[in-house]
């Protein structure tokens, strides 16, 4: 099988239209929320995603017929503890002030259910590049939407974005205000 065939390309574009994680299956809302009261944390938190994700799912699928059955979930959640320790590591190293302000989520992708249920759905039953791919769809289907809401909320309750200002001065001169409950997290 080719590296782009029909059937690779399905596998990596179903997520992000048809099978979308957060639109169609509904999986990842509460981190969706909790990460995106701005845009830069929203950006790396789809990156860190959709890399784990990937990754995941390539060494799972690599591993697969090795693992027994009875173990096959805690052998998962190591191989992404692993991948999300890396990655926090690599945050805190190059990305300070995100990686703070992602605090505990970063940690919490360990437990994602798009992941776990990638990995368990995909992964466990399909050689590495299509998991590859099914890793990098979903990530990206996830982040797009952490982007999109992370801009409308940072755009609307700062009237910036990435911390340039947007909303010109004029506005608020006629009156406009930043709407402040779009960068309150939802169970505050």
């Amino acid at each position: 099988m080719s590296l782009f065939s029909k059937q690779n390309k399905e596998v990596f574009m179903t997520p992000l239209n048809l099978d979308h994680p957060i639109l169609i299956q509904v999986l990842g809302i509460c981190s969706a929320l909790a990460v995106t009261s701005q845009l830069k944390p929203s950006i790396v938190m789809g990156l860190a995603v959709t890399v784990i994700t990937a990754f995941s799912n390539v060494i799972v699928s690599i591993i697969r017929n090795t693992i027994p059955n009875r173990i096959r979930i805690i052998v998962q959640l190591v191989v992404v503890a692993a991948l999300v320790t890396i990655v926090s590591q690599i945050l805190k190293a190059y990305a300070y002030d995100v990686s703070v302000q992602l605090s505990v989520y970063v940690g919490l992708i360990i437990t994602n259910c798009i992941l776990m249920g990638r990995l368990e759905a995909f992964a466990m039953t399909n050689k590495p590049w299509p998991s590859f791919l099914d890793g990098i769809g979903n990530g990206l289907g996830y982040a797009f939407i952490l982007i999109l809401v992370g801009g409308f909320r940072e755009l609307f309750g700062r009237g910036s974005l990435l911390g340039f200002k947007i909303i010109p001065q004029s506005f608020y001169d006629m009156g406009y205000v930043d709407n402040g409950m779009m960068l309150c997290l939802p169970w505050h």
